[in-house]
């Protein structure tokens, strides 16, 4: 007999509270909610928590997550009328925090939201429809009457590029949306028991701001302008207000210590202008393969102060062409003047005619001492596969510049017998090529070895940071060319090189092509045509693990050359 089995219904709970004069929280509980942002697993489930502020003059910090629809929006109207609410504050888009914005502006259409530039931009494309709005800027006031003046905070990139937090003057609150959250679930609406919250707290700093430690640094240098906060008003789990201090200067040690280790990579273009966004998204694959923190900055809507700190901030700074008006070249004017002749400089094309030159532009940047890491990303058509390839090479050429100091040292730190006895460590020689539609890529590799006879499977060590790993995902094709023992070294010797950003591997190669489309090397002793089924992190490399589908010997006495190393430091 069959059971029919039915799912249990979330389990979602609201909550109530007056948390200052005036100033009223409406927290959504989440309670069953197990992921967040796909990737993260979550314990304790999490709250969306928003707030209303009744001076003279009625505000509401952000809306919750659509899954509260009715019973949210009940529960707002019950604490205010539609026609007496007169702002709505969006500290940014994310659904989670902005899932029910459409619907309180159709009940209330007269609101004016208040928000960031790109904020408004975004919401545009979230709720589409016309809607009344006012722009802030960084240290811009909002006063609702009776004492509540807002002063808003710019804090891109915490986690989103449109993010602001908002302080009340009068009651001392600062209210931060995702910033000095943590995905916790109860009823108890404050932080009483910090080591209850502490586990969650310091996984969400990990998770979301972690990997923007400069960019929380840059939002506590701008709260320093403002009165201390009493209170932490925050969008999900429980509000700051009982160990504020221990909070805040937990996210302040973290986010130094996460910035003194990390190594930054400013990329500024014009959002939305020509082919910027995928090639500053290309970009910024190929440099966050090498380990450096990426940072993007839209020069038309960034505040000069925010442009100036990233810029002293960042290691490498990498510019698209901008339009030629007068933001943008106050903007190009405030990295010129902030940049330093330590850092490195690269120049990529919008693909615009009225774009701002970019040989001109690479050339102040080198006559102010900056060093070139890629020659200009030239753009004349819609971005290719070949091109859109050659800026994610680029930026890992950036990427490795930036880290070579480091590189060396890693080196040079391990103990000098044991990198004698790794290096004693002997592998074969091979070229890996691949292809996928019109770009390829190759490299020469040593760490290969058989990995299972049924089904038949290789495993090969690709460092993080090589081009070819992006032809090596999961499913992706490639040949393993074998080299012979005297006659491997030209193909060695021509796969050594350092090949510019987007160059082709194979020129004045002899090559044909497989079944599966990837070059075998004429000159080869043997191949196997391979397709990769997993990959396994191992820090610093990816250990691919590939079947093998078909291959031949093209000279049965022939030897496999072998590689043999003196250290085990480097290949």
């Amino acid at each position: 007999m069959a059971v029919s089995m039915r799912k249990r219904p979330p389990h979602l709970t609201l909550q109530v509270l007056d948390i200052a004069p005036e100033t009223t929280a409406i927290r959504c509980l989440d309670w069953d909610r197990d992921r967040f942002d796909i990737e993260f697993a979550l314990e304790n489930g999490t709250t969306y928590n928003s707030f209303l502020i009744k001076g003279e003059q009625i505000a509401l910090v952000d809306t919750a997550h659509a899954k509260f629809g009715d019973r949210y929006l009940e529960q707002l109207w019950e604490l205010v009328t539609p026609s007496n609410l007169d702002y709505l504050i969006v500290s940014h888009t994310e659904p989670d925090h902005s899932g029910l914005v459409k619907e309180v502006l159709a009940k209330a259409p007269h609101v004016t939201v208040v928000a960031s530039k790109v904020a408004l931009q975004f919401l545009g494309d979230l709720i589409h429809q016309p809607f009344r709005q006012r722009q802030v800027k960084n240290g811009d006031r909002l006063d609702l009457g009776k004492g509540h003046v807002l002063e808003f905070v710019m804090a891109p990139n915490l986690h989103w590029p449109d993010t602001i937090l908002t302080f009340d003057h009068g009651t001392q609150t600062l209210f931060t949306c995702d910033v000095f959250g943590a995905h916790f679930c109860n009823d108890d609406p404050f932080d009483t028991e910090p080591d209850l919250l502490a586990p969650d707290f310091k996984f969400y700093y990990d998770c979301l701001m972690g990997p923007n430690a400069r960019s929380v640094l840059s939002a506590f240098k701008r709260l320093e302008a403002l009165p201390p906060a009493q209170l932490v008003a925050t969008g999900h789990g429980p509000l700051l207000r009982h160990h504020l201090s221990q909070w805040l200067e937990s996210y302040r040690n973290w986010s130094q210590e996460q910035a003194k280790a990390a190594t930054t990579l400013a990329i500024f273009y014009a959002a939305n202008y020509g082919y910027a966004n995928p090639l500053a998204a290309a970009i910024e694959r190929g440099a966050a393969k090498t380990g450096v923190v990426v940072e993007k900055m839209d020069l038309l809507t960034a505040e000069p102060q925010e442009i100036r700190e990233l810029t002293e901030l960042a290691r490498g700074i990498i510019i698209g062409t901008p339009p030629t008006t007068a933001v943008a070249k106050t903007a190009l004017s405030t990295i010129l003047a902030a940049a330093h002749a330590k850092q490195a400089i690269g120049v990529f094309e919008s693909g615009v005619g009225d774009a701002e030159p970019s040989y001109p532009l690479l050339n102040q940047f080198r006559d102010a001492g900056l060093t070139p890491a890629f020659p200009v990303i030239r753009v004349t058509s819609a971005p290719t596969d070949a091109l859109l390839q050659e800026a994610e090479e680029a930026g890992t050429d950036m990427g490795q510049w930036l880290l070579r100091d480091r590189t060396v040292k890693q080196m040079k730190s391990l103990d000098a017998d044991l990198d004698k006895a790794l290096g004693r460590l002997s592998g074969g020689l091979y070229i890996i090529t691949a292809q996928k539609g019109a770009i390829n890529s190759a490299m020469l590799a040593s760490w290969v070895a058989q990995a299972s006879t049924e089904p038949l499977g290789i495993s090969i060590a690709v460092a993080k940071d090589r081009a070819i790993e992006s032809f090596l995902r999961v499913g992706d094709t490639f040949v393993l060319n074998v080299l012979e023992e005297g006659n491997y070294q030209p193909l060695m010797r021509h796969f050594l090189k350092r090949f510019p950003p987007g160059a082709d591997r194979f020129a004045h190669v002899k090559t044909y092509p497989a079944s599966n489309g990837s070059p075998i090397l004429a000159d080869a002793l043997a191949y196997m045509e391979c397709t990769v089924v997993s990959r396994l992190d191992a820090h610093d490399h990816w250990i691919v693990y590939s079947t093998v589908d078909s291959g031949r010997v093209s000279k049965p006495d022939g030897m496999t050359a072998v590689h043999h190393r003196k250290v085990g430091n480097h290949y």
